[in-house]
């Protein structure tokens, strides 16, 4: 998917910043897409997700697995706790729709509203852009 979404930047002249990290690249044999217009590399894997919550604008996150689940679920606590400003959170699918709001409603009175409100839920990629869009202000 990243490397999908960086050839799509690329070939629209964007800049694509690739966040590695020599971690994940020992655990599975992986290396940055050559869609990248820079890389930013980081040691740890610690490292490499605190840089991804703290230097991003807004969020948009696909299916995914663990890795990506522990994304979200960090920037979500960084924003509710206010350790980061709130930022636009969008995750995309069912999947994802189900798996928070299986969460929410498991943890009755953990999340309060306002908190469950930073996550923003779409259906689909036009869906997540509209949203980012209105969320941005653009």
């Amino acid at each position: 998917t990243m490397e999908a979404v960086s050839k799509g930047a690329n070939e629209t002249g964007g800049r694509v910043i690739g966040i590695v990290c020599d971690e994940i690249e020992a655990w599975r044999d992986v290396t940055p897409n050559a869609y990248l217009t820079e890389t930013q590399r980081f040691p740890t894997l610690k490292e490499r997700l605190m840089h991804l919550v703290e230097a991003a604008d807004a969020y948009i996150a696909l299916p995914g697995g663990v890795g990506t689940l522990a994304e979200i679920a960090i920037t979500w606590n960084q924003m509710q706790t206010a350790a980061i400003p709130d930022r636009p959170l969008i995750v995309v699918g069912d999947g994802w729709r189900a798996t928070f709001q299986a969460f929410i409603d498991g943890q009755p009175g953990h999340v309060r509203p306002p908190h469950a409100a930073l996550l923003h839920y779409a259906s689909d990629i036009e869906e997540a852009l509209a949203t980012l869009a209105t969320r941005l202000g653009d």
